[in-house]
């Protein structure tokens, strides 16, 4: 359906790639595609996926992209260039990507690509973004079967504890800000590393931003309100 719905769209190929964060098949991927057979082994042999620019950019954007479009949204590395240019080496010379990402649990992006005479169909952009969309979900429903949590998450005061930890505060700050006690605080963040099997402070805020557990605009939003913090 993908590959009849590229070309009534303008493309010659897709490929959708989804990435799982929890359960059975976390660290895994899923990938169909109709690109070039030479160019998926070549990115299968030497693990291009490491150094793509285009699932990068994907990690910056809610709505889909042109790939002309990517340098504008992320600095692109050394390594990335030459990924982006073999990929042009074996035909896949532009394309629009549509990104979606469910925090905690799976990424992926629905990419409709040109060969090397074509010319992205602007007009159908709005389409391909709604195509894209329906295949990453509908994906994601078909793959999640035995969907497990990785860990349990957080209390509730917990949390509390990790966002002003992100926001910058030292335990005894959050002490003073949750009325609780220092020792407190140190046994909720404490518990909470041991729950996402971490013992860094740094990588506990990952862990609870990439869970969806607290979000980048309770941090900044936040900051802005305290001049810059």
């Amino acid at each position: 359906m993908l590959a009849r719905g590229a070309r009534e769209l303008g493309f010659d190929h897709f490929a959708l790639n989804l990435d799982f964060a929890h359960g059975p098949e976390e660290g895994t991927s899923l990938l169909f595609h109709d690109y070039p057979s030479a160019w998926a082994e070549t990115y299968v042999a030497f693990d291009l996926g490491k150094t793509d620019p285009i699932r990068r950019a994907g990690d910056q954007r809610m709505h889909g992209f042109p790939w002309s479009n990517v340098s504008d949204i992320i600095p692109l590395t050394s390594s990335e260039v030459r990924t982006f240019r073999t990929g042009q080496h074996h035909g896949l010379v532009d394309g629009y990507t549509i990104p979606r990402h469910l925090p905690g649990q799976a990424s992926g992006t629905c990419t409709f690509a040109l060969g090397p005479d074509g010319r992205l169909p602007v007009a159908m952009l709005d389409v391909a973004e709604l195509v894209g969309a329906a295949a990453l979900a509908a994906t994601w429903r078909l793959a999640r079967h035995g969907f497990v949590p990785r860990w349990r998450r957080p209390t509730d005061r917990q949390r509390d504890c990790i966002l002003w930890a992100a926001r910058g505060k030292t335990d005894w700050e959050i002490s003073r800000i949750l009325g609780i006690s220092h020792g407190t605080v140190i046994q909720h963040l404490k518990e909470a590393r041991e729950r996402y099997n971490t013992r860094k402070r740094a990588s506990l805020v990952v862990c609870a931003l990439f869970d969806g557990l607290i979000s980048f605009s309770d941090i900044f939003r936040w900051w802005y309100t305290q001049g810059g913090g």
